[in-house]
């Protein structure tokens, strides 16, 4: 694609540019900036509203009492069990078991501050969605 043609389609990126790779008038490889492409920026709002239903489907299971308030944040954080482990220095069966809500009543305030934390929450807020 020659410099001139990269697309320039207003995405999710607002006043963010992506870099793309054209083809300059000498025949040379350059960085242009590109505020989209509108198959991509289709591509890119499936991707987030599959997300949010996601999320929503994890708030509803909380609601149900069928998992933690803690599932919900790492959802809302786009977490999975392993990656949250690591960041609690967990195992990640530990972390599965919070994610219950009779693993989550079990809860030590030190785990509570632990998870909170990463979460950027306080222990109250945690404990809701």
């Amino acid at each position: 694609m020659r410099k001139d043609e990269v697309p320039q389609d207003e995405g999710l990126l607002g006043a963010w540019h992506e870099v793309s790779y054209a083809v300059d008038k000498d025949g040379k490889y350059v960085q242009v900036h590109s505020s989209g492409w509108e198959p991509a920026n289709a591509a890119n709002n499936l991707a987030w509203q599959k997300i949010h239903q996601e999320v929503e489907e994890i708030r509803r299971q909380v609601e149900r009492g069928d998992l933690s308030p803690l599932a919900y944040h790492m959802a809302r954080h786009h977490m999975n069990i392993g990656l949250l482990a690591q960041y609690t220095h967990q195992s990640r069966r530990k972390v599965k078991q919070h994610l219950t809500l009779k693993g989550f009543k079990k809860l030590s305030s030190r785990e509570m501050k632990l998870y909170a934390d990463i979460f950027d929450l306080s222990i109250e807020e945690l404990g809701r969605i």
